[in-house]
């Protein structure tokens, strides 16, 4: 089964860092940062923090194991971590050079149920997990600066 890790992270601000998928073809919509695990891969969190390196050039404290998805052949496992320095432009992820993936562009989102409300976040279930713990005031939010 693939394994796959996300990472909802949020900043200093209680905003959360998400990326804009623009593919030909397909209307726009924003995943959380991460990927697939690797073998070999010490864990899921060391997995967690490469693909933040190479997506972001960021650096995150995970928190805690937010949520578990399970779809035919692969797991998510969904991450909540704070983070406070990033730089889209020194990401060095293959992906972001791939021919025909489309365009990425990382964007920060109010924490809120409004600010979910405003994307299209993929998959539906994170979102709805989301807004359920926002909404019970069960989300942890902000960096201690």
């Amino acid at each position: 089964m693939i394994e796959r890790v996300r990472a909802v992270l949020v900043t200093a601000d209680n905003t959360m860092l998400v990326i804009r998928r623009t593919r030909p073809g397909i209307p726009e919509y924003w995943v959380l940062p991460g990927g697939g695990v690797e073998p070999g891969e010490a864990s899921r969190e060391a997995a967690l923090h490469r693909e933040i390196h190479e997506e972001i050039a960021g650096k995150a404290d995970i928190v805690r194991l937010l949520h578990t998805m399970e779809t035919a052949g692969e797991r998510q496992f969904f991450y909540f971590a704070r983070i406070a320095t990033w730089s889209f432009g020194d990401r060095t992820g293959p992906e972001f050079s791939a021919e025909g993936r489309g365009e990425y562009a990382l964007q920060e989102v109010p924490l809120t149920v409004e600010g979910l409300d405003g994307i299209d976040l993929k998959p539906e279930e994170i979102a709805h997990v989301l807004r359920g713990a926002i909404s019970a005031g069960s989300l942890e939010v902000g960096v201690p600066r």
